[in-house]
């Protein structure tokens, strides 16, 4: 569920920010768990979600999936050189990686790479026929560079307040 955000700044207080700390460990607490935590009614709770929402400090809610379980357990991060770099160039590669479902994060860097690509596959063959079938046909790539994840030791959506 996306949230409607003016991206109007506001005065956060303790409350809020303890409230956006409960929320982004667990998003579906209701207005009355919340309420209980921060020690207020349900009322104020309510209004101060809203405004919090309305400013664009929560962006939406989601539920964090495990991909291991649904056979997409092999993590790659990919480094993306573009052979020109011109501004229609750039927004055809986005466009290509945005109808990429295997590709869950695009970054534009700074550095030795354009982009920084993370993607998540069954194994090691869906990935070779990934880059294969997709990655190797988006036009304007020079190089890319691929790291495996062997493992994971932190992963937090989690923003610090």
């Amino acid at each position: 569920m996306s949230l409607i955000e003016n991206n109007s700044p506001i005065q956060l207080d303790e409350i809020d920010n303890r409230i956006l700390k409960l929320l982004q460990a667990k998003s579906n607490l209701t207005t009355k768990e919340l309420a209980v935590k921060v020690n207020l009614s349900t009322t104020p709770v309510f209004e101060r979600v809203k405004k919090l929402e309305r400013a664009g400090y929560i962006k939406r809610y989601i539920a964090v999936l495990d991909a291991v379980k649904l056979n997409k357990g092999l993590m790659v991060f990919c480094n993306v050189t573009l052979k020109e770099h011109t501004r229609d160039i750039g927004n055809q590669f986005v466009k290509d990686i945005l109808s990429l479902k295997q590709v869950v994060e695009c970054y534009n860097i700074s550095g030795d790479y354009d982009f920084f690509l993370k993607i998540l596959v069954s194994d090691m063959k869906e990935y070779q026929n990934f880059v294969l079938d997709y990655l190797g046909n988006i036009k304007n790539i020079g190089s890319t560079h691929s790291t495996f994840v062997m493992g994971e030791i932190k992963n937090s959506y989690a923003v610090p307040i």
